[in-house]
């Protein structure tokens, strides 16, 4: 018989699925970043990017595998702050397999967490 402790079983839980900007003076002009999200998938896979930063569209920006290696890339200015994402894959919604950090959403899965300094 397998006993779980307690500890292992605790998941965080998203109370919002969407955005927390990082905190700024209200004068100050909020510098966005260009970041990169890439995933391996089989060559040939329509891959998209979808996250609070795109309201979970999930055509909404598509991910190219420019050396037809199978690793998928796209980039999204960002502001600072933390943003939740996950890629869905020839229609199949996909955590980032490369990202421990992430919480549990609303259906019951896992969206994936990245940090924008």
């Amino acid at each position: 018989m397998k006993i779980k402790s307690k500890a292992a079983a605790k998941t965080v839980t998203a109370k919002k699925p969407c955005v927390r900007k990082a905190k700024t003076e209200k004068t100050a002009k909020v510098a966005e970043k260009s970041v990169t999200f890439t995933v391996r998938a089989d060559i040939g896979k329509t891959v998209y990017l979808a996250g609070c930063f795109n309201q979970w569209n999930p055509t909404g920006k598509k991910m190219l595998d420019k050396k037809n290696e199978g690793v998928y890339t796209a980039s999204v200015r960002l502001a600072p702050g933390r943003y939740e994402y996950k890629f869905v894959i020839d229609g199949t919604w996909c955590a980032d397999p490369e990202n421990l950090d992430f919480v549990q959403n609303e259906h019951g899965t896992l969206n994936s967490v990245i940090v924008v300094a």
